[in-house]
């Protein structure tokens, strides 16, 4: 397994070279001039070709990217052009503060996702299959910015529950979690779901019934490790899904974040932050995404990596 981790580790770099050449590529095709939306009603000729200067934006593009990625591979990401401030610093800070409502999100759309698509596989055709996946479907459909204003319209504002916009301890983060977990949720109850069905089928639920054993007994320990495969798949591809859909989370919530901290750098045009930020952001993904893989065999020892 160490060989394997260490090939998936070494295939990180080729990603991460296209993602940095893709998002360079892009914010340079983006219409605007970081230069003239910092200086405003001060954006006179003079001023514009000194700044372009100083952040070395007159340089052809080959070069400009070169530099940035030199600099990259030394934890340097540049400083950014709307607060003058290091990208590097300024993510370490906004960073942990997504990673929390991200993780706290996974754990709480695998746990009801997988929880109410086994329930769901055991009352096949039943009243509570079909009303769960009604549900799922509108949990699958409902955008977060929506929901998440619903959930501040009943538990803030009529029933004064939680807090609407807060940054220090836990109540503050439910609403954010939980709009941000909805349809990650649904995702899951429905390949649970179908992954649990899949297992019921096989012969050894069968052998495992027909040897007395109980419901609960067999569900909990032979059918669901062998349907978590999938389950973890999408776990895993729903990081990133999650990371992305903090950016209108955070947004809703008015809380502070990699999110938020990424609509103003893009509304400021700041390609240093920018470029930043998507780099980091792919470079998590991707290593959960290796976690994920690893994973696989410790719950099912039969995969074997070569």
């Amino acid at each position: 397994m160490g060989i394997y981790i260490l090939k998936r580790i070494l295939q990180l770099i080729p990603v991460l070279i296209g993602v940095s050449i893709l998002t360079f590529s892009m914010v340079h095709l983006v219409p605007g001039d970081p230069v003239v939306v910092m200086l405003g009603n001060q954006a006179t000729a003079e001023n514009i070709a000194r700044l372009h200067h100083e952040f070395g934006l007159d340089r052809p593009l080959y070069v400009q990217y070169l530099d940035y990625m030199s600099h990259a591979v030394r934890g340097d990401l540049g400083h950014s052009i709307r607060t003058r401030q290091s990208v590097f610093g300024e993510i370490k800070l906004y960073l942990p503060w997504t990673l929390r409502l991200t993780a706290l999100a996974v754990a709480l759309s695998a746990f009801v996702g997988v929880t109410v698509g086994m329930l769901a596989a055991t009352a096949k055709h039943k009243v509570f299959d079909f009303l769960t996946m009604a549900m799922v479907l509108i949990g699958i459909s409902t955008p977060t910015f929506f929901s998440g204003m619903i959930l501040i319209l009943v538990f803030s504002l009529w029933l004064d529950i939680l807090p609407v916009s807060a940054t220090g301890g836990f109540r503050p983060i439910i609403l954010p979690a939980i709009t941000l977990a909805a349809p990650a949720a649904a995702v899951l109850a429905r390949v649970a779901r179908s992954s649990v069905l899949e297992e019921l089928r096989k012969d050894y639920v069968r052998t495992a019934f027909s040897k007395g054993l109980r419901e609960r007994s067999v569900m909990t320990i032979h059918v669901l490790k062998n349907a978590l495969i999938p389950v973890i798949t999408i776990i895993g591809l729903q990081f990133g899904g999650l990371m992305a859909g903090a950016v209108i989370v955070e947004s809703v919530f008015a809380r502070p974040g990699l999110g938020r901290y990424a609509v103003t750098s893009i509304n400021a045009r700041d390609i240093p932050s920018i470029q930043g930020i998507v780099l980091v952001a792919a470079f998590i993904y991707v290593l959960v995404n290796l976690v994920v893989d690893v994973l696989y065999g410790f719950i099912d020892p039969r995969i074997k990596y070569r």
